[in-house]
């Protein structure tokens, strides 16, 4: 695994262009597909939002970290808050009939969705979030 690029930003949402043309210009590199670099831009968008928002609290002097690594058959992309942690399996299920109506809470479902791979891993200090998404090569 080579790591590519880093980026860090502080916990601010008006930083999120910032870090949709960083994940553009990533896969941009490689050899992904344009359905597939979009499913990537909205998976680390997504992250970084519930990084920003949830793990950090908008709290500015906390940072949020964006690495991407080129895998041999796809990419790996760890994004890191300095949070308290949380633990995924107490995020309600946006599907059940209960929470259908709420506007917020569709993140990880979407991220799971559209990434080949997702781990999360609380720690003390924040929360690491691993995703992978692999080639797939379209003949278009």
């Amino acid at each position: 695994m080579k790591k590519i690029e880093k980026l860090v930003i502080p916990s601010d949402t008006d930083r999120l262009p910032e870090v949709d043309q960083f994940a553009e210009k990533m896969t941009g590199e490689l050899d992904f597909s344009r359905d597939l670099r979009d499913d990537i831009a909205i998976s680390v968008s997504e992250a970084v939002n519930n990084a920003i928002l949830h793990g950090n609290k908008n709290d500015g002097s906390k940072n949020v970290t964006v690495e991407f690594h080129k895998l041999e058959n796809g990419i790996q992309i760890n994004i890191s808050d300095e949070g308290g942690g949380f633990e995924s399996n107490e995020v309600p299920d946006p599907t059940k009939p209960e929470n259908i109506m709420e506007t917020t809470g569709r993140g990880l479902l979407i991220i799971r969705h559209l990434m080949d791979r997702v781990d999360i891993e609380p720690y003390k200090n924040g929360t690491k979030v691993t995703m992978v998404k692999y080639y797939i090569k379209d003949n278009a």
